[in-house]
């Protein structure tokens, strides 16, 4: 989404902050020239990598964290014992990865 003229709003005390006026959907080579002269060397850099096809790893997220983030919680009847056998098994694992178990 591209704004020409936007405005900002903010609510400082709710942490709350918008964007508003007409914004149009546009295809980033399009703007292209007009953005390039607001790029500093490390977005440069990284617009060349982008069109080379080359992400680096550390700016992806591999596949099994979205996996893993996508996945319901099993529902339980009591939430505060769940919450509690959470908290131990955290813990106990926690644990573990410190001793080098």
């Amino acid at each position: 989404i591209h704004f020409n003229n936007p405005k900002a709003q903010a609510s400082l005390a709710a942490n709350t902050f918008a964007i508003t006026g007409h914004g149009e959907t546009k295809q980033i080579t399009d703007m292209l020239p007009s953005i390039l002269n607001q790029l500093g060397p490390e977005g440069l850099a990284q617009l060349k990598r982008i069109a080379t096809g080359g992400m680096s790893g550390s700016s992806m997220v591999s596949k099994a964290t979205i996996d893993e983030d996508d996945e319901v919680p099993e529902l339980v009847e009591n939430f505060e014992e769940a919450c509690k056998e959470e908290v131990t098994k955290s813990s106990v694992s926690k644990e573990t990865k410190k001793n080098g178990v």
